[in-house]
């Protein structure tokens, strides 16, 4: 049966040559899905695990290996909007993950819970990159909060457009009732650390991270709501998260970063170099660096 491929109400727990394992989380059941979004198996965790086991036979498909790159959408987004950056990545060689969770459903650290269950199911594959865009990065820190150990074949992140220190949109709107019933829990998360601590407690990656901003490179962003230079949602000082390997600011509106030519270009220059330039230049953000969003 054709399914939209899960958006808001279900989290991805189980990744296979393009099959993926979901949890549902309201009913908490699970499906099994291919890579064209059909379902082939619902009902119980171990029923769906065992489909795939048939499928896997039958199609005499080969275990994973080599490189995978994972890609993690913002909240109310899907994979589906990293579909430029899909096909960058897969023309690199790398098996793309594209990761899905419930993101206005739970909280960030329920939706970081889904991804430790997709990074632990990569069986057989000895690298893995991650691309993040906006509260994806959030939910990445904190997995990694969760992590006794971080997973040795981590090698290279690129945050795009991350509110790393919490966004000025979530501050002015989060008493909003509509706000509230659109973004849900993690929504209430994102704001600045100015008013939540959540954010300042989420470790910094211990593996090479570059950051992408979007801006105007002016004193005042896309959108006047925001204080300072911006994206139109998230502003530029918010991105800056000390230890960065490597640091960029383009000319590109937040909802489009996974989408820009440019931004793809440089994204895929950092996974292969850790740098963004074509130089080799870096712009790293020290660890010393204690401003705080203006």
């Amino acid at each position: 049966m054709k399914t939209l491929g899960g958006r808001q109400f279900w989290g991805d727990v189980q990744f296979f040559q393009g099959w993926k394992i979901q949890q549902n989380v309201i009913s908490k059941h699970y499906r099994l899905l291919d890579a064209g979004d059909q379902r082939h198996a619902s009902g119980t965790l171990e029923a769906c695990q065992a489909r795939l086991e048939e499928i896997k036979e039958a199609n005499q498909l080969k275990p994973m290996q080599g490189k995978a790159v994972i890609l993690i959408h913002g909240i109310i987004r899907s994979s589906k909007s990293f579909e430029k950056l899909k096909a960058a990545c897969r023309q690199s060689g790398r098996m793309v993950v594209p990761f899905d969770y419930p993101s206005t459903q739970v909280t960030i650290p329920e939706n970081a819970n889904y991804l430790a269950q997709v990074i632990e199911s990569l069986e057989g594959v000895e690298e893995i990159d991650l691309v993040v865009h906006s509260m994806g990065g959030l939910v990445v820190r904190s997995w990694l909060s969760q992590q006794p150990d971080v997973d040795s074949r981590i090698k290279r992140m690129v945050m795009l457009g991350v509110p790393n220190r919490g966004a000025d949109m979530a501050d002015r709107f989060r008493s909003n009732l509509l706000f509230k019933v659109i973004f849900g829990p993690a929504g209430q998360q994102l704001v600045t650390e100015a008013n939540s601590d959540f954010i300042a407690k989420l470790p910094t990656p211990p593996f090479p991270f570059g950051i992408v901003a979007g801006g105007r490179n002016a004193l005042k962003g896309y959108n006047p709501l925001i204080r300072g230079d911006n994206d139109g949602t998230v502003g530029v000082n918010s991105t800056r998260l000390p230890g960065a390997a490597d640091y960029i600011l383009l000319p590109v509106l937040h909802s489009f970063m996974m989408s820009d030519s440019e931004t793809i270009a440089y994204t895929m220059r950092f996974l292969k170099t850790g740098a963004f330039r074509e130089s080799g230049e870096t712009q790293p953000i020290p660890v010393a660096e204690t401003e705080t969003v203006p």
